[in-house]
C-alpha cells in the first residue's frame, strides 16, 4: 500500500475571540483530501506559550471533530492512529479558541497519512 504523509504545521500568533469561540489561524491549516484518496489523522502536536489555558479545534466539513486543550506555557502530543477515515472532499482545519482578549503564539503540527 502506498501512503502519503501530510502535515499542518507552524508556529501561529493568536488573538482569544472566547474559549467557545473557535477562530480560523491560518489558511496553511486547511487541508482537503484529494479525490480518490483516503486520508487518516496520525498524530497531533501543539504548544501554547500563554498563561492561560487554550483549546485547538480539529473542525471537519466546519463541525468540531476533536478537541485539544494546552495548558498555560505547555504542550500536549495526542496519538490518533486510525481514529476514522476522512473520505474524499473532506476538508479539515485546526482552529483555536482562548479567553477574550489572550494573545500569543501557538505551535502546531499535525500529521496525516493519504491512503
Amino acid at each position: 500500500m502506498v501512503s502519503t504523509p501530510r502535515f499542518l504545521q507552524g508556529v501561529f500568533p493568536f488573538q482569544g475571540k472566547g474559549i467557545d469561540s473557535p477562530a480560523p489561524l491560518d489558511g496553511a491549516l486547511v487541508y482537503t483530501v484529494p479525490m480518490g484518496v483516503t486520508a487518516q489523522t496520525v498524530y497531533f502536536r501543539g504548544g501554547n506559550t500563554t498563561g492561560e489555558l487554550i483549546c485547538v479545534l480539529l473542525m471537519r466539513d466546519g463541525k468540531p471533530m476533536r478537541y485539544f486543550p494546552i495548558g498555560a506555557r505547555s504542550h500536549v502530543h495526542v496519538p490518533l492512529r486510525v481514529i476514522e477515515d476522512l473520505d474524499s472532499g473532506t476538508v479539515v482545519e485546526l482552529q483555536i479558541a482562548a479567553p477574550d482578549g489572550v494573545s500569543g503564539s501557538v505551535v502546531l503540527d499535525l500529521g496525516l497519512v493519504e491512503v
